[in-house]
This record gives structure tokens, sequence and C-alpha cells, in this order.
């Protein structure tokens, strides 16, 4: 979840200022847990102005068909954007329970599951008081086929797993011919409140495809392409009022939202302000003081780690902040085209000081080595990995090893070699106070096999669209799956049609073979058989180390004194901003 994604799936930009890579461990934890008396409704009246502090200049985005991060998921989905169906609102592994929203139920699949049918609540309207009908969504599914509006920035389960005939290039740029066979795959009837979806393959989980915002409904007439993210058309109980890039984005309440014909939402505030552009270090200092507005306040990311101690050693902020896994998997992106040579990606692995980093960024509260790119809340899919041989269990450089493998890559890949110790691999990651210091860890830990590193912080709100654009040689990221099956995982980071594969690996000899188990996967309804493929197809991509894992990781929070009903929820791994209310 860029889910991920996600990252479905912070956090996928909140895991870009987690440091702790590679290792292993066979136990990710639970749920984020905590929170105290913040977590529940206790309290809660009514009305009021939630204020969000963020560091980043502004929204990752606010198109939902391009929208592929875990926090961006939730909060728009909860707020503004409503799907076919979406996730019960609670704390804990129940809030991964998938329920109906813009449907009447989760769905009603066919024989061979390569059909799905979603019928639409009656009451269910845009902003502006029109009819949610069948055609917004479709319309809506259908702009995520055009790349070059999205920059395939979202989700891409619509262009892998609709039945379209031929080529089709969204319904900007289709010929009559083009968008008839996209209609015929997603068909609406007549009265335009029920929706058919034809699948190339039988997917037995859909229905929690379309909980994610690609599957979003879209009205044609509003839709301003590549524009529309700065003005999106709610779906629900708020909408976007103004909308200022490195300052503020402010929410108010929708006049033509409908609780009767919404089961998910249950809002009470009138009003959120996204403030953007802010210091990390002042973002702490506010929480930790909490005064005045910032009593009513949550914020956009992390604590940093100079101040953990201070929050997680004072009894007196137990009912403000919450620490626990958040069921992501933080790692870093080989480009293989730029570094086809698996000894200097394994050299990479085996040199990297990972506990001197995990020391930096907070120590155990960033988390615990990963082991796979399949977090251990998959309890079907995971099993700890094998990784690399030689490397440390406790974190530290295995040096010796490392310079084996470099030594051997000098005879079989002299090219790679000279570009990895000359030239260098340019390390792209978000730009933050903590990176700040990072950086130098890495740069000298890689630096001790003569590997030399390059580095490149970007705005953290404009990474992905950044490396889309322009891949670094390495990338770092995180991960958690689009719903419960790693089938949102390993072929979403790993193969060429995954909206995420930033390795950019398909080139690989080794490639072949791997693609082949992964459509065994895709096409396995045994759950049992497929969790172990999805074991075998995991363990192939450590083997080759097209990615180095690096924790499955922990988030804390602290939020504002007044700040209720603020609950991890698990699906996003983060708050359920649109349930949030306040205290007095």
């Amino acid at each position: 979840m860029s889910h991920q994604k996600k990252l479905i799936g912070a956090f996928i930009v909140g895991a870009l200022l987690l440091a702790a890579c590679g290792g292993s461990s066979s136990d990710g934890g639970d749920a984020a847990v905590g929170g105290g008396l913040s977590a529940t409704d206790e309290g809660i009246k009514d009305g009021g102005t939630l204020f969000i502090l963020d560091h980043s200049t502004g929204a990752t985005n606010l198109d939902p068909q391009r929208i592929y991060t875990g926090a961006d998921l939730g909060f728009l989905g909860s707020t503004i954007t409503r799907t076919l169906t979406s996730y019960t609102p609670i704390a804990g592994k129940k809030g991964t329970e998938l329920i109906a929203d813009l449907a009447t139920d989760t769905g009603t699949p066919s024989e061979d599951v390569k059909t799905w049918n979603f019928t639409l609540r009656d009451g269910v309207t845009f902003e502006d008081g029109a009819a949610i009908v069948c055609d917004d969504i479709r319309y809506g599914v259908s702009r995520t086929f055009a790349s070059e509006m999205t920059g395939d920035e979202g989700p891409l389960y619509a262009k892998s797993m609709l039945d379209v005939a031929g080529e089709y290039p969204g319904p900007y740029t289709a010929t009559a011919d083009q968008q008839a066979a996209f209609e015929k795959a997603v068909e609406c009837s007549e009265d335009g409140k029920t929706i058919t979806f034809h699948l190339k393959n039988p997917v037995a989980d859909f229905n929690y495809t379309v909980a994610l915002l690609s599957f979003a409904p879209v009205p044609k007439a509003k839709d301003t392409a590549d524009k529309y993210t700065l003005k999106p058309v709610s779906s629900g109980p708020f909408m976007v009022q103004s909308y200022e890039e490195g300052k503020e984005l402010v929410m108010v309440r929708n006049p033509n939202w409908n609780q009767d014909s919404d089961p998910v939402r249950k809002p009470h505030l009138d009003e959120i302000r996204w403030q953007f552009g802010l210091e990390e270090s002042v973002i702490d200092e506010r929480m930790i003081a909490d005064a005045g507005d910032d009593q009513m306040t949550i914020v956009y990311g992390t604590i940093q780690p100079e101040n953990l101690q201070t929050v997680f050693e004072d009894p007196k902020f137990a009912d403000r902040r919450t620490d626990g896994f958040d069921g992501f998997v933080s790692y870093t992106m080989i480009n293989i085209k730029k570094v086809p040579c698996l000894e200097v990606r394994q050299a990479f692995w085996l040199a990297l000081d990972r506990e001197a980093l995990r020391t930096a960024a907070g120590g155990p509260y960033t988390g615990v080595f990963a082991d796979s790119f399949i977090n251990p809340l998959l309890a079907v899919d995971y099993t700890p990995g094998t990784v690399t041989e030689g490397l440390n269990v406790d974190g530290t450089p295995n040096v010796e090893a490392a310079q084996a493998k470099m030594d051997a890559a000098k005879v079989s890949c002299p090219e790679v070699h000279k570009y990895a110790t000359e030239q260098g691999l340019r390390f792209d990651h978000g730009q933050s106070d903590l990176w700040a210091k990072l950086i130098s860890i890495w740069i000298d830990s890689l630096g001790a096999v003569g590997i030399k590193i390059i580095d490149n912080a970007i705005e953290p709100s404009k990474y992905y669209a950044t490396i889309n654009q322009d891949p670094g040689d390495l990338m770092r990221a995180g991960w958690a799956a689009d719903w419960n099956n790693a089938s949102t995982v390993v072929p979403e980071l790993f193969t060429k049609e995954g909206g995420f594969n930033y390795s950019q690996n398909w080139e690989d000899p080794a490639y072949a073979a791997f693609s082949e188990q992964v459509n065994l996967a895709k096409g396995e309804t045994d759950r049992v058989k497929q969790a172990k493929l999805w074991q075998e197809t995991n363990q192939y991509v450590l083997d080759q180390a097209w990615a180095v894992p690096g924790s499955f990781t922990k988030a804390q929070n602290l939020v504002g004194s007044r700040v209720r009903n603020a609950y991890q929820w698990l699906p996003f791994g983060w708050y359920n901003v649109g349930a949030i209310g306040l205290a007095e």
C-alpha cells in the first residue's frame, strides 16, 4: 500500500523517514497500540476544527486515481472520497474487515470469479447534489489507464485485471472503438444502479480491489485531467474549500452528503486544516507543549528520534501517544537497469551498517530487522526468509563478506563494479531532518567496500512523482499489503505489470522464471497453496537482491489533548481522520 504504496500500501511516504534496513526477524509484532484517552470517543462534542501539521510542502495527491500512499488512502477515503467497498472503521485487526460503502453489499461474483456485480445504494451524491451513478464509477476507473495524466502514480489493478480487448489509452485519447471495448469490460445497467466488472482471470478478492480510491467515482463533466488533484469533487462528508500548496488545505463539511447513505463514515468535525511546510523540530515542540490550537492537532509524520524518550518515558503523554507495528516493510529499491550485477547488490546489503542506522533513527522504536517483503501481519503468506549468506543478525556490517562480493564483481561484471565505485550510485530518498543525519552512515558504511553513494534528497510530497520520471540507482520506500493477500505485495513490487516496480528488473535474466512463478500464484485459488507460492517468490527476490528489505516498521505519534477517536486504522497505517472528534 504505496497501498502502500501504501504506502497501501505515511505510510509509504512516512516510511521514507525510517532508517533500519535488512536483517533477520520472524516477528513483526501486532498492530499499532496505545493512544489512551485520545483513541476513545470519550467527551467528543460535534463541531470544531482539526489541525494537521506537515513537514511536506503539499499533499502527495488529491486525485483519487493517483493516490497510493497508505495515510492518504485512509485520510482522503474517510473524508472526501467514497468507494464501492471500504473497511470497518475501528481500531485493531477488526478494522481490516471489508464492508459495503457506495454499494449495497460487498459484491457478487460469478461462479468462475471472473465477473463481479455491485449495486449502488440510493441517496449517494457528489458535493453538488448530483446522484452518483454507475457511469461516474466507470469513468473514474477509466482514468487509471491514462498514463499521460496519472504518470502511473496510483495502483494499476484496473489495467492488469480488467478484460479490455486491445489497447485502451484512457478516456482522453481513446477512439470510439477503444472506448467501447473498455465499456464492455466495465458495464453499467440501464438504470445506472449496477456496475459489472469483467476480469481477464479469476480474482476471488476483487471486492477488496475496489476499496482502493482508483475505483472511486469521478463526474466526467467536472474532470480537469491532471489539474483534478487541485479540486477533486467530493463524495464524502467533507469537501475541499481551498488548497494553497506550501501553505494550507482546508476541508469543510459537504452539505450534500447523506449520513443515511453512508455506513462507514460518522464525522464529528466542521473543518479540517492541513498545514504544510513546517519544520519537524518545531512540530514536535508544539505537540509536546500542547498549547492553544495544538490541543486540537495531529501530525502527518512521526515523532523525531531525539524526542522519543521524552514522550514515551513520561506518563503525562500516555493518553496522547501511540506506538506499534503498522503493517509496513521499509526497503531500498535497487535499479537493476543500472546495477545488473548480483554481487554488487549483495555487497551493498552486507556492508550496510543497519544497526547504526536504526540507532540514529530511534533504536527499537523503528521496528525490527526484516527478512521478507511480506509483513508477518499477513500470517498466512509470511515465513521467515533466508537472507544473503554472511549478513549479521545484529545489524552490524560484514565488511569482509561484502568485500569478497565486490572482488568477485570486479571479475564477473567489471563495468558495474566501476560504475558503483567510480561514478557512484545515486540514492533517492525523502528529504527530512532525520535523513540529513542518516546519509553519512550510508556513505561511510558502503564506502568501506568502495561503493560510492551520491546523496539525492527529494521533497517528500514530490518524491514518487520525481522517481517516476527519473529513477535513481537506489531508492528508499516502504510498502504494506493493499489487502490481506501477498498478491498485493510481490507482484506489485517486482513484476513488470506491478504499479510500484522501481527496481525495473524485467530485463534481468533471472526474471522470466520469477514471472512464471508469480503468474502461477496469482491464478491459484487454493489459499494455502497460493501462500506457499508467495513465500517462494519472496525468497526468489531475496536471492536476487532486487531490493533490500529494511524493517517491519513501527510508528510513533502524538496528538493534541482534545483529540479523540485518533486510533490507528490498520489497513492504512494512520488515523481514521474522518472519524476524529474533539473534546471540550
